[in-house]
């Protein structure tokens, strides 16, 4: 049976769950805010961080007091009601970002999604090595292959599993074609395919929501029994209602 696409799929759950606790008839002020890095990420040691180099941005939706972020190349600010957001056309960059945002600001006021604000400081660091340490403890040395490239995590995995079994695809043109932390960086426009094929775990970054191409991964890794783990803010909530897994050791 065909995949439903994951945004619809996380749309119609949502809109269920926003009739069940009759929050489509209120109207409640979205707003959408590009953060500064520093209230993004705080001042962590590691200076690599695509936030830190100015490529993406995370903006955070406010809903009761509950917040929600998502990481995007195209941020754009929006006011509007929930309704408004679960009307909103899908096909864009700028609207994916909105609606996820918004959607886990929702979730996190439901107590319903943990993780829906990006940690601070050395925290990036910390949880990058404790995602190494539990993959270790899960599955033995494995093969893991990273789509979407974050330094923290790519650095403590091959310290863990040995660059021999890690691999990385990233769509940021500086970095395809060359090695980071002695993994491989792939084009992953044209070899996350492969990627998927040599992996025995497919770490995915949960920005491929807003880029549009989770779906396309999700599909590859079910046909070929791949186990896909997503790590980032940007999926806190639609990990939860699509019971999908994701890792994430310093939630805020």
């Amino acid at each position: 049976m065909a995949l439903e696409p994951a945004l619809e799929e996380a749309r119609r759950k949502l809109k269920e769950i926003i009739a069940e606790h009759k929050l489509g008839k209120e109207f409640v002020q979205v707003t959408i805010g590009t953060l500064s890095t520093r209230q993004a990420i705080g001042d962590p040691s590691r200076r690599d961080f695509p936030l830190l180099e100015g490529r993406e941005v995370m903006i955070e939706a406010e809903f009761h007091g509950s917040h929600g972020q998502a990481f995007t190349d195209r941020p754009h600010d929006f006011t509007g009601s929930i309704n408004d957001v679960l009307n909103l056309n899908l096909d864009t960059t700028e609207n994916r970002a909105i609606f996820i945002a918004t959607l886990n600001a929702v979730m996190a006021h439901l107590g319903m999604a943990s993780g829906t604000r990006h940690c601070h400081d050395e925290e990036p660091e910390e949880c990058a090595g404790e995602i190494a340490s539990y993959l270790l403890s899960e599955a033995g040395k494995v093969k893991i292959g990273m789509i979407g490239l974050q330094p923290a995590i790519l650095d403590n995995l091959v310290r863990t599993f040995g660059e021999e079994n890690v691999r990385c695809t990233d769509l940021n043109p500086k970095n395809i074609g060359s090695r980071k932390y002695g993994a491989e960086i792939w084009d992953g426009r044209t070899e996350t395919g492969n990627l998927i094929e040599w992996g025995d775990i497919l770490l995915v970054t949960s920005s491929t929501l807003v880029n549009n191409t989770f779906d396309k991964i999700r599909k590859e890794a079910a046909a070929r029994d791949k186990r896909l783990i997503n790590f980032g803010v940007t999926g806190a909530g639609i990990s939860a209602l699509l019971d999908q897994e994701r890792i994430c050791f310093q939630p805020h």
